[in-house]
């Protein structure tokens, strides 16, 4: 029997009495669908999960999406490792809270991750309730935020001078992370964004991949996406989620923001990593 216990946060469960190596039938698919839109990010432990059943389960939420900027670990070509060895030195990945790819033109709905070496301590990876942070905004933030266009680009991260750039990988980054001129590329994406499959509006705004927004001057728009990181990260609306090895987390880039934490310095670090495509935005 599927089990259900709400994280006790904003957002996030842990669900259990599941088996995902094998495949799902179309009536246990859409209910653990309806979880995870419901809590936005969902938690399978005691999960044994080859690259390819990774994979499998992920296809039945969607087609696999594209990772532009990730390499592919050996074993699969659409799974990514997020890795950092013991000994390494450069800086932790993705600790800016950001929505997966909200660079694309349609940018993914969710993504899959599953924990293969966790460390004993630190680590934590924390989700931002971007639904919850919209229906809660003071009507004077949400008065100049209502129908603006974000700008969005992978610059900052994925240019061959950007936070994961040549220099980066110079220092001995573990992760195949693949910097190229494609990160300069813009798209625009609306500020307030309603959720394709449950109605619901979230703010879908990262300060890792909005250059600005359409109509506002650069120091307009630097001075709001600070305004609205402060914001939209405060303690409230986070849910800090402590992983095991074994566990696969779920989670929905149309009503979060995440970002990873360090603190496990001399441990190693691997996780597998699926994108799960969207159809609509």
């Amino acid at each position: 029997m599927v089990k259900v216990q709400p994280s006790g946060a904003c957002c996030g469960a842990t669900i259990t009495g599941v088996t995902l190596d094998r495949p799902l039938s179309q009536d246990l698919v859409a209910e653990l669908r309806a979880y995870w839109l419901e809590h936005k990010v969902v938690a399978f432990p005691n999960q044994k999960l080859s690259p390819a059943q990774l994979v499998s389960f992920s296809e039945q939420f969607g087609a696999i999406g594209e990772d532009p900027f990730f390499g592919h670990i050996d074993e699969h070509p659409k799974v990514a490792a997020i890795q950092r060895n013991a000994d390494e030195k450069t800086t932790i990945f993705a600790e800016i809270f950001h929505s997966d790819w909200s660079f694309m033109p349609i940018p993914p709905a969710a993504t899959a991750l599953y924990g293969i070496t966790i460390p004993p301590v630190g680590g934590n990876t924390l989700f931002a309730d971007q639904v919850l942070a919209y229906e809660q905004m003071p009507e004077s933030l949400r008065s100049r935020v209502e129908g603006l266009t974000a700008i969005h680009s992978a610059a900052l991260g994925y240019a061959p001078d950007g936070a994961y750039g040549d220099a980066d990988q110079e220092r001995g980054r573990s992760m195949k992370i693949l910097p190229s001129d494609k990160a300069l590329a813009t798209y625009e994406h609306p500020l307030v964004r309603k959720h394709p499959e449950t109605g619901k509006k979230a703010l879908y705004s990262s300060a890792a991949y909005i250059q600005g927004f359409v109509g506002l001057k650069k120091e307009e728009s630097d001075a709001l996406l600070g305004e609205l990181y402060l914001y939209q990260s405060q303690p409230g609306f986070i849910y800090s989620h402590r992983w095991e090895s074994e566990m696969l987390v779920m989670w929905d880039n149309r009503s979060l923001l995440h970002a990873a934490t360090g603190g496990y310095d001399g441990h190693d670090r691997l996780l597998h990593r699926t994108t799960i495509a969207d159809t609509r935005f």
